[in-house]
């Protein structure tokens, strides 16, 4: 067999692989879902790093996912991925009535008011159902106070959001003074909380702010360890000041 761009090709690739090979015939649908999360995270970065023949690849992995899960379900004849693909487009025109119906829209606002409204019709209880609880924190946040303003329940502009952060940091520096840890983390959720609110006023993504943020530190502390061991030190035998003296040379550095 030799490579295609052929969908069908693929689905056929796969079917082979789970019955010819002897790792992929043993796996279920529970013994492969963690990397699927794995490839979803592989494809972030790479499309973050701006490596696109990268996130090629990982998307291709994210698929072989689909396919993969789609084969070991019509096996058991549950469902197979011609099923998967007519869901989804199902769901797709009727979620989209401004395109492939008569509902005139304003804008963007407008569809996904229409979205949210036509998930409740279909028998979701609640705006925020769907989201997985597993997500992220940050993203799910970001998630959730999205989905409740398109229905309405947010802040008119952005001041009040921030306003509400700054009653809930001193919340948080109340509690810490009374040393009460469950009450403490409770209210410094409340803060992480309401900054991903005031975030999102400013379309700024808080699981991307932070990941980015992430990567800097861990850049810069890795130069601080570098300079280091040059000296022939370690972090432990060195004082705070001699590493700050390096923590700010790699900002230069790295810059």
């Amino acid at each position: 067999m030799k490579p295609s761009r052929k969908f069908e090709d693929l689905v056929e690739l796969v079917a082979i692989l789970r019955r010819e090979c002897p790792w992929d015939r043993k796996q279920t649908h529970l013994s492969i879902k963690d990397n699927l999360i794995e490839e979803a995270y592989e494809a972030i970065e790479a499309l973050d790093n701006g490596d696109f023949d990268e996130f090629k690849k990982e998307l291709g992995d994210l698929l072989l996912h689909v396919v993969f899960h789609s084969n070991m379900a019509y096996e058991t004849n549950t469902f197979e991925i011609g099923d998967v693909i007519y869901t989804l487009m199902d769901k797709l025109i009727r979620r989209h009535p401004h395109v492939f119906g008569q509902t005139v829209v304003e804008g963007d606002d407008e569809v996904a008011e229409n979205w949210e409204n036509i998930k409740l019709k279909e028998g979701k209880k609640s705006t925020l159902d769907g989201l997985p609880s597993h997500l992220p924190a940050l993203i799910r946040a970001q998630r959730m106070q999205e989905k409740a303003a398109n229905v309405g329940f947010d802040w008119p502009e952005w001041r009040q959001a921030w306003e509400k952060l700054e009653e809930e940091i001193q919340e948080f520096k109340e509690t810490l003074q009374h040393k009460d840890a469950a009450r403490s983390a409770d209210e410094f959720g409340d803060v992480l909380f309401s900054m991903v609110n005031v975030a999102r006023f400013f379309d700024l993504v808080a699981e991307d702010s932070l990941r980015k943020t992430n990567r800097k530190f861990e850049t810069r502390f890795r130069f601080v360890e570098e300079r280091l061991k040059q000296k022939g030190k370690l972090l432990k035998d060195a004082s705070l000041e001699e590493m700050d003296v390096y923590w700010e040379e790699s900002k230069s550095a790295l810059s």
